[in-house]
């Protein structure tokens, strides 16, 4: 009786061990799994990084349209300056 006794005790530290193991091995597996998630987060499709990239994008299709606009008036201007000169026919 007593050596099944001690086999059981044996048996649940045994046991108690593996679920060490066990519980320490799903917490680095949260970790790593964790640790990607982030890094798509950060580097990804839908990242912190592309939108800063975007931002930037436009801003510099704003000052494009300013510009573009400015030199569209400038260029009407002038071509209504030269209608005026022309003579009627």
């Amino acid at each position: 009786m007593a050596e099944r006794h001690q086999e059981l005790i044996d048996s649940l530290s045994s046991r108690g061990w593996l679920a060490t193991i066990g519980r320490y091995a799903f917490f680095f597996v949260v970790l790593v799994l964790l640790a990607i998630y982030i890094g798509i987060l950060l580097f990804g499709t839908n990242s912190v990084e592309v939108l800063y990239k975007l931002n930037v994008q436009e801003k510099t299709l704003q000052r494009k349209i300013k510009f573009l606009k400015n030199e569209n008036a400038r260029l009407q201007k002038r071509y209504f300056e030269l209608k005026e000169l022309e003579p009627d026919q």
